[in-house]
């Protein structure tokens, strides 16, 4: 049996969608529309203290966000848990970001398996991320990957240098 192959959906049609009726979101993974769900509170709580520490050792260098949409190609429109944007390219956006966010942290959740983490942060670091952390709430651990294809993961007791300058202890972000 002959089977059809699936088209796949460009941003300009992703962006017609209707809205979900209970406010959930989409995101365009690969031209494929998926639904994806809120975070719970523990992972929104990690969240907000991220953005917070980032916000206070970014001071001007640039915008932090959390829960940030983003537009790297035709087929993807991704959502981050938190980003860090230098002021140059926040104050450039017209619409979308048409790139990926300097730096896009994700804090792990059972919603996210290691295939589609190794994903995006495939994706971000090859459209304009400079790095790409992971946060493992339960090892308290954060994983930083970075163009060319370093990756260092922090600990308790140690500190992740930050690409704007200064340093983020570990366990600011567990505290």
């Amino acid at each position: 049996m002959a089977t059809t192959p699936t088209r796949l959906m460009t941003f300009e049609e992703f962006e017609k969608l209707p809205d979900h009726p209970h406010g959930l979101h989409y995101e365009l993974r690969h031209g494929q529309p998926l639904l994806v769900p809120p975070p719970i509170h523990k992972h929104y709580l990690v969240q907000r203290r991220l953005m917070r520490l980032l916000e206070r050792s970014a001071a001007d260098a640039g915008e932090v966000g959390t829960e940030f949409g983003f537009r790297p190609n035709e087929y993807e429109y991704r959502i981050a848990d938190v980003v860090f944007l230098a002021k140059d390219r926040w104050d450039n956006i017209d619409k979308y970001l048409l790139s990926s966010p300097d730096l896009v942290i994700e804090v792990l959740s059972p919603s996210n398996p290691a295939a589609e983490i190794r994903d995006k942060r495939k994706l971000c670091l090859e459209t304009g991320s400079r790095e790409f952390w992971v946060v493992d709430v339960d090892r308290r651990e954060v994983a930083v990957s970075a163009i060319g294809g370093a990756s260092i993961t922090y600990a308790s007791g140690q500190e992740i240098p930050l690409l704007f300058g200064g340093r983020l202890a570990v366990d600011e972000i567990f505290s």
